[in-house]
């Protein structure tokens, strides 16, 4: 197939593009660059050191013979050029990932949750009407988030996608009915996942289009099948307090002997994936496309569920790293459950990677080799959802946390 990889760049984008070229197919490259930007505005860097994305294409063709297209677009402010592109290419499949996707950046301040909101909400739905008048039918397979659904405890297993309910009409029958899993998005980046949704409920029934939304848990790891075969093909690895994902965070807090900073009580459930899973499951989504006219097909893209806190005490275990608690800037509930479903990948042949010693030891290891890259003032999560929950980490001169206040 020709795939275009929306974001393919990206921390999830770059792994997948790899992983599909691997495959044999036709992969280009759409991105703006804006993650690399980002990284400039907030002073810090990928652990692992990263070529431009030129670069990159150019050693994946010197190790596989395989050509990556890139092409410099932004789908937000671009709507024209994109079309034109599309008609051009006509992709068998367009797998998008360019969004904004971090919840304490988008939390940041009011200018943070305007550019997250005009960039993520634009982008998807350019990307839509595009589609629709270029007349072509592309699969699109959309990286989502376990996040739209909240964190509250219902008591019940989180379906995907969709909930049978049964109401009353005016004449007191009871009628079945499905309808779109309630969403509770925590924070500006998971409204825009929400909004996302609805938009694709809509041009699949007024236009056709065969959509594929993928709920993804929180990535950790850094390292594919992949990105091994050369250094310079190795994926970017955030650390810092906005982008870092929690248990990755937790293992490069372990390797330079950082406290594992756990927020609130650590009671909050969360939903996890290894990356070499989660490109896994595009490409079993992408063997799975609906037919025109077919609702939209949701996925729940996630193989385990653990506590925050008993993340940090098996990191522990296995290091002998600290455990700090820290006020959590977030806005959630101190505790919940999460039960998720996610038979669909299950029935589709995904067979799960699960938090073995192994792996975290090998994320460790990443960790060590390039902890000369770490800036020891930017691990902690300080970016806040009220300015009175905002916490405060006190340094001591090697940069090491002593104390929290707030």
């Amino acid at each position: 197939m020709k795939i275009a990889v929306l974001g393919g760049d990206g921390f999830v984008g770059w792994p997948t593009v790899l992983h599909l070229s691997d495959l044999g197919h036709e992969v280009h490259i759409i991105d703006n660059l804006s993650r690399r930007w980002i990284d400039t505005e907030l002073g810090v860097q990928s652990l692992t050191p990263m070529d431009s994305i030129q670069e990159r294409c150019r050693i994946w063709k010197e190790v596989t013979g395989k050509t990556l297209r890139f092409h410099l677009l932004d789908l937000a402010k671009e709507y024209e050029r994109l079309k034109s592109w599309l008609v051009e290419n006509k992709p068998d499949a367009i797998i998008h990932f360019a969004e904004q996707r971090a919840a304490p950046y988008s939390m940041k301040t009011d200018r943070h949750k305007v550019y997250t909101v005009n960039n993520n909400v634009s982008a998807t739905h350019n990307l839509l009407a595009a589609v629709v008048e270029s007349g072509i039918d592309p699969h699109i397979v959309h990286l989502g988030t376990m996040g739209v659904y909240g964190y509250s405890s219902v008591g019940a297993a989180i379906p995907e996608g969709y909930l049978d309910v049964e109401i009353e009409n005016l004449e007191g029958e009871k009628k079945e009915l499905e309808i779109l899993y309630p969403t509770k998005p925590g924070s500006v980046y998971h409204m825009t996942k929400s909004l996302d949704q609805i938009l694709f409920q809509f041009y699949a029934q007024n236009d056709g289009l065969r959509i594929t939304d993928l709920h993804q848990g929180i990535v950790w790891g850094t390292h594919t099948e992949q990105t091994r075969r050369d250094e310079q093909l190795i994926n970017r690895f955030d650390y810092d307090g906005d982008y870092g994902t929690v248990l990755n965070r937790f293992l490069i807090q372990a390797a330079i002997g950082y406290p594992l900073t756990v927020h609130g009580t650590g009671g909050q459930t969360r939903a996890f994936i290894h990356i070499q899973d989660s490109v896994r499951c595009i490409e079993l989504a992408l063997s799975d496309a609906p037919e025109r006219g077919d609702r939209v097909k949701i996925f729940n893209q996630m193989t385990e569920t653990h506590r925050v806190r008993d993340l940090a005490a098996l990191i522990s275990k296995l290091t002998g790293a600290e455990v700090m608690n820290l006020p959590n800037p977030r806005k959630e509930a101190a505790e919940n459950d999460l039960i998720v479903k996610n038979e669909q990948f299950l029935a589709l042949g995904l067979n799960p990677t699960t938090l073995e010693n192994g792996l975290l030891a090998e994320v460790v290891e990443v960790a060590k080799k390039y902890a000369h890259r770490i800036d020891r003032s930017r691990v902690p999560a300080v970016s806040a959802w009220t300015k009175d929950i905002a916490p405060t980490v006190n340094h001591d001169p090697e940069g090491k946390a002593l104390k929290s206040v707030g």
